[in-house]
C-alpha cells in the first residue's frame, strides 16, 4: 500500500526517535541533553581538555660554580699492597698497586671541591709560597674553606680507594710527579730578600688543567703531583695543618698519605692549596 504524505513523515520521525534511544543506551549521544523515545534524560558525554603539563623545575647544582661534588662512602683505613717499587730501599715511590681492601669503617661523604689547584683557573699556574693561614683566608674571601684531609682524600681516591688519581699504576706521564731538575739553594729560600727569586726558579709546575689524564673519579684536576696542597688536619695534632697529594718531585705523590710535620705558618716553594665548600641540599 502506497503511503501518504503525511504517513511517510511520521515513520521518519517514528525512525529518527528510535535510532536516538538507541544511541543513549550505548552512552554516545552529543550535543545538549535531550529526551530520549520514552522521556527519560540522556546523558551527554563531553569531552575533557587534557591537563596542563607543568614542566618540571631544572635541578638546583649542590656546587658552586668551579667545583665538583665528591659524595659516596670514604673508608677511614685502607690496606694498600704495593706489587713494584721504583725505589726498593726507601719504598717511597710505588710503581704499582693491588687492588686496595678497606680495612676500618666507611662513613658517607659529600663535598664541593675545586676543579683545580688555587686561584682555581684552568691555563693559570698554581699559586704556592702559601702559609695554611694564608690559603685558609683566601678560600674563607670566596665563602668556601679549607677541605680536611678526608675530603680531599676520597675526592682523590673514590669509592675503590685508588693510590692514584688514575687507578692503581704511577705514571709521571699521567701526573706532574718524578720531575724535579732543579735543586734549591736553601740559604737563599730562606733570605727575605732573596726567597722571591729563589721560589721563582724552582717553580717546575705546569698550568692547572695541563696534565689532562690527571683527574680524578670526581672529576678533580692535578690532586697528586704539581703543586702540594694544605688541607685541615682533623686530629689537630701536631698541628691543624696537613699537606696532601705531593709536588712535581720524586716524592711518594699518592691519594692517602699526609704531611702533619709543618705548622700552620709554614711556606715553602712547592706549597699551595685548593678549596672545598659544603654542597647544598639536593632537590627533590
Amino acid at each position: 500500500m502506497e503511503l501518504t504524505p503525511s504517513r511517510r513523515l511520521g515513520s521518519v520521525i517514528a525512525l529518527v526517535v528510535v535510532a536516538s534511544a538507541s544511541f543513549s543506551a550505548h552512552g554516545v549521544a552529543r550535543g545538549p541533553d535531550r529526551l530520549s523515545g520514552n522521556g527519560s534524560a540522556v546523558a551527554v558525554v563531553t569531552p575533557r581538555s587534557a591537563p596542563a603539563v607543568v614542566p618540571a623545575a631544572p635541578p638546583t647544582p649542590r656546587c658552586p660554580e668551579g667545583m665538583v661534588l665528591a659524595e659516596g662512602e670514604y673508608c677511614t683505613n685502607v690496606d694498600q699492597r704495593c706489587l713494584r717499587w721504583l725505589d726498593p730501599d726507601t719504598q717511597m715511590r710505588c710503581a704499582e698497586f693491588a687492588p686496595s681492601r678497606c680495612t676500618g669503617r666507611r662513613r658517607s661523604v659529600a663535598v664541593c671541591v675545586d676543579r683545580y689547584e688555587y686561584p682555581n683557573q684552568p691555563g693559570v699556574r698554581p699559586e704556592v709560597m702559601v702559609s695554611w693561614h694564608e690559603a685558609s683566608r683566601a678560600c674563607d674571601s670566596q665563602q668556601k674553606r679549607l677541605c680536611t684531609q678526608s675530603e680531599w682524600t676520597f675526592a682523590c681516591e673514590g669509592p675503590d680507594m685508588n693510590p692514584y688519581p688514575a687507578g692503581l699504576l704511577r705514571d709521571p706521564g699521567v701526573c706532574r710527579i718524578d720531575h724535579q731538575t732543579v735543586r734549591p739553594n736553601r740559604p737563599r729560600l730562606s733570605n727575605p730578600m732573596t726567597t722571591a727569586d729563589e721560589s721563582a726558579r724552582l717553580y717546575e709546575a705546569v698550568p692547572s688543567g695541563t696534565m689532562n689524564r690527571c683527574v680524578s673519579w670526581a672529576g678533580v684536576h692535578d690532586m697528586t703531583g704539581n703543586a702540594d696542597e694544605w688541607t685541615i688536619n682533623e686530629s689537630g695534632r701536631p698541628f691543624r695543618s696537613a699537606l696532601k697529594g705531593g709536588w712535581w718531585g720524586h716524592i711518594r705523590a699518592r691519594c692517602r698519605p699526609s704531611t702533619i710535620s709543618h705548622n700552620e705558618g709554614f711556606v715553602y716553594y712547592q706549597i699551595g692549596f685548593r678549596c672545598c665548600a659544603d654542597p647544598t641540599a639536593s632537590t627533590p
